[in-house]
């Protein structure tokens, strides 16, 4: 099984690539996107739409994985998100990839252990876990390879169930 992971967002997307086979997961590529406050929304959400697309191409995952959104006090931020997964979901579906989304908490108990992980304990465990000689940077990847790991040690079921 190969799986897409992206951390979505406008300014920094993160994606990550996990291939599972025979029980063992290692990391076929990771790193991140970023787009300027400087461009139009849609021209930021093209960039997004087209990187996922390309990455589907190259690479014909089983899956494009996301991270839920975590809400917080911040509708602006919350809004930009949202269409930046958006984006990702579109370029996924275009492509006749499934989709399915983890909220951190979930993505964070897997890989760590801990639904409350920091970001440097999500970088050291996703290098442990995918035998990675370097922790994986900038944290937005390291959180998508996280997110992909997630789905590829889903059991089958949760799986269908997203």
């Amino acid at each position: 099984m190969k799986v897409i992971g992206i951390d979505p967002g406008t300014a920094s997307c993160g994606y990550g690539i996990v291939h599972q086979s025979d029980g063992r997961l290692r990391a076929i590529d990771h790193g991140w996107w970023r787009t300027s406050a400087a461009e139009r929304p849609e021209a930021r959400l093209k960039t997004i739409f087209d990187a996922v697309a390309a990455l589907v191409v190259e690479h014909r995952p089983d899956a494009v994985v996301l991270e839920e959104s975590f809400v917080g006090a911040d509708a602006r931020t919350a809004l930009s998100v949202g269409q930046a997964r958006g984006a990702v979901m579109v370029a996924a579906a275009n492509a006749g990839v499934e989709c399915a989304e983890y909220p951190p908490a979930r993505v964070k108990q897997v890989v760590c252990g801990y639904g409350r992980a920091e970001k440097q304990q999500v970088q050291k465990m996703v290098k442990a876990i995918l035998g990675m000689q370097e922790e994986p940077t900038p944290t937005h990847a390291a959180d998508a390879l996280a997110v992909a790991i997630c789905h590829a040690l889903a059991p089958p079921l949760l799986r269908i169930a997203g």
